[in-house]
């Protein structure tokens, strides 16, 4: 085998034009960031600036001496481009809801349907009435209007995910549906460049040739979301068990995007369909976290992603639009192009019941055409189906489309939150982002049928958000363990059950690292900490929240819980208490008592002026802090001010006088020497208490602070 590397000189041009492209693609993309504008659109320009429009215009030996037409180094280049959009398209799959698309599936298949028909239609009416003149030579003219409706249909994948992550749209209703429509243009637009392509190297229609893509595709899809999601699940488990290594993490996405990529790209269907559909698999494992991919992020919006868009405008020369005719029917093929993408997402819109705000802004997301209308363009004007003045109008309309997205979508948008159902569900996602404990991953609860276990798992059930699975952990001999009562208290739920055969602790904590919110543990009722509750506190490297029972119950679950009392002092050690209660209280209904033991009682002086004395004013503060994450939550919640030298006394002579059924609190589960051990004030409450009692332990190295006690 022969490798024949490139030059010194080639190598120097190389790197000089890459530093080029990317000091201006970043220059030019900060610039538009200050202006209120994505950074794409600086990107793209940059690309523009650099090619033949314009320096290539003003300084032709600058230009040609960073970009000189040699195919290694145009190859090198635009290898490192491609990276980019390789690299954006699974990031871009990761941040993809498959579960929200699914429970948008009709308006999903009807905007896909809508925004494909009708630029199609349109773009076959225009490429059959085009002037002769703008028809590549070694074609037909049927076969010319198929490459242009397939080039107004289309929407680039790629350009629509920058914008909507630079703007924060991604996890909206209609972010996602763009999301979805747009995956459906590109699949079935390189399916359809396939075929024209054929038509154009054939002089007529390769059916085996589209059958083999067609199918291809569909064997892809299912065996990637079942043998494929199968193989990356059990890579992502080994990196966690051996304590989520950031290389390792990155070797697996690396490989499977890569290797998606390739099939794909085997498939006569782009590269970049593969990297999606490989972080929609990486995302939809139980063992992925969004850390797995930040790295991969980084370096993407900050070098690959600018590089690729910047390589797509050196392409394009608009010194051929000097021509009248061609400036006129370039804007007819823009309008166009425009208007029926527009269109055709406002009827698939209107059709499914969205609101026409909503239409407005999937009309504007897909008709962002981009690099990949550029990639069409280039394999037209290499066929033949297109000639210099064609391939021109076609670049044209990409880059315009592209460039005016992200202001007429900031302008549809604009004041518009969405529907209340979709506000709700965006709330609650910002919340579980910022909480310690209850983030909407797995919960763990180790049990063996017992009833502390059962209701560690009520507890549970009534807290995380509906959608959290649940793992039911049994260590050693399970011959006689039943836990169905479990999985009826969790109904609705996902719910595994694993056998594990090792002590308890031990299998608990292997288990915990592999992606859990908590670790939710039933204490028996009275008596001190068990020692393997203690051990479990000692090691675990994620929140342990134990759940003791009252006494009165008798071994009985509580049909609800009324009243539920959390402490609060402001500091980050309460706040995995507040979550649990109140997102318990959003659920359930239960009426939220959040509490502020004072230790000193008020002046003669402050108890005359009320409110506006500073301690008084502080303890307030406090407490409408923690109001107001109850108000976040949907939780009913009224704020009490006790004064007592002893904040345990405070906290257990307030949960008698009030009823409370729930006591809810948090700390750390260590002390500063890493013995596990609970505050004084957690334990006496403990000690003293017959209410049902829910402990969040959280450990020190977890970044929350709750290390020092919640009073």
């Amino acid at each position: 085998m022969s490798l024949n590397p490139p030059t010194e000189h080639q190598l120097l041009v190389f790197w000089v034009g890459l530093l080029v492209i990317l000091v201006a693609a970043r220059l030019l993309g900060a610039v538009m960031q200050r202006i209120g504008q994505p950074a794409v659109i600086g990107e793209l320009a940059a690309g523009l600036i650099l090619g033949p429009s314009v320096l290539g215009k003003l300084a032709p030996d600058i230009t040609d001496w960073l970009f000189p037409a040699d195919n290694v180094q145009t190859g090198m280049l635009f290898t490192v481009g491609w990276l980019g959009v390789l690299f954006l398209l699974v990031s871009t799959g990761f941040e993809t809801d498959l579960g929200l698309i699914g429970r948008l599936g009709r308006a999903a298949v009807i905007v896909s349907a809508g925004s494909l028909l009708v630029p199609a239609i349109a773009g076959f009416a225009v490429g059959w009435f085009l002037p002769m003149a703008f028809v590549g030579s070694d074609t037909e003219r049927y076969i010319f209007a198929l490459f242009v409706a397939a080039a107004l249909s289309i929407s680039s994948l790629p350009v629509i995910a920058k914008i909507l992550g630079e703007m924060g749209l991604m996890r909206r209703n209609f972010g996602q549906l763009t999301l979805a429509a747009g995956m459906a243009n590109d699949v079935i637009g390189w399916v359809a460049l396939g075929l024209i392509a054929g038509l154009a190297q054939a002089g007529g229609l390769k059916l085996d040739k589209l059958a083999f893509t067609v199918v291809g595709l569909i064997v892809f899809f299912v065996v990637a979301f079942t043998v494929g999601q199968r193989v990356v699940d059990t890579a992502l488990k080994r990196v966690r068990a051996n304590g989520g290594d950031q290389l390792s993490g990155m070797t697996v996405v690396l490989v499977t995007t890569l290797s998606f990529g390739v099939v794909t790209q085997w498939l006569h269907v782009e590269a970049v369909l593969g990297a999606f559909i490989a972080g929609v698999i990486l995302a939809r494992s139980r063992f992925a976290e969004h850390e797995l991919i930040r790295p991969l992020e980084t370096m993407t919006a900050a070098v690959f992603a600018p590089i690729f868009f910047a390589t797509a405008g050196l392409r394009v020369d608009l010194g051929l639009l000097a021509d009248g005719e061609t400036i006129m029917w370039a804007l007819i093929v823009l309008a166009i192009a425009s208007l029926s993408k527009f269109l055709g997402s406002i009827l698939g819109a209107q059709l499914s019941f969205l609101p026409l705000r909503e239409g407005a802004a999937l009309g504007v997301g897909l008709n962002a055409r981009g690099a990949l209308e550029i990639v069409i363009a280039t394999v037209g004007l290499s066929l033949g189906v297109l000639n210099d003045r064609s391939y021109t109008v076609i670049v044209l309309m990409a880059m315009a489309t592209s460039m005016a997205a992200p202001p007429l979508l900031r302008r549809a948008l604009s004041g518009w939150e969405g529907t209340p159902e979709e506000r709700q569900r965006l709330d609650m996602e910002a919340q579980l982002a910022s909480n310690i404990v209850v983030r909407g991953n797995r919960i763990l609860i180790p049990t063996k049928g017992d009833v502390p276990s059962l209701l560690a798992a009520q507890v549970a059930g009534l807290t995380w958000p509906a959608e959290t699975a649940v793992t039911l952990l049994t260590a050693g001999d399970a011959s006689t363990v039943d836990v169905q009562a479990h999985r009826d208290v969790l109904f609705g739920r996902a719910v595994d059950h694993d056998i594990v055969d090792a002590p308890v602790a031990d299998a608990v904590i292997a288990e915990a690292v592999l992606g859990y919110d908590a670790i939710v543990i039933g204490a028996p009722t009275g008596g001190e900490t068990s020692e393997y509750v203690s051990e479990i506190m000692r090691r675990s490297p994620i929140p342990v929240v134990i759940v003791r029972g009252a006494a009165s119950l008798n071994g009985r679950l509580p049909w609800a819980f009324a009243r539920a009392l959390v402490p609060v002092n402001g500091s980050k050690s309460a706040k995995p208490a507040l979550e649990l209660a109140t997102q318990l209280s959003s659920h359930l209904g239960t009426q939220l008592l959040q509490l502020h033991v004072s230790p000193t009682p008020p002046t003669r002086m402050e108890s005359l002026i009320g409110e506006r004395g500073p301690d008084r004013a502080r303890h307030r503060a406090i407490l409408d802090e923690a109001a107001s994450v109850a108000d976040a939550s949907g939780a009913r919640a009224s704020s009490i001010l006790a004064h007592d030298p002893s904040p345990a006394a405070g906290i257990l002579s307030t949960a008698t006088e009030l009823g409370a059924d729930l006591i809810v609190m948090s700390g750390s589960s260590r002390d500063n020497a890493g013995v596990p051990a609970v505050s004084a004030t957690i334990q006496r409450v403990l000690d003293g208490s017959d209410t049902t009692l829910v402990v969040v332990l959280v450990p020190e190295d977890d970044g929350s602070g709750a290390s020092s006690e919640a009073h």
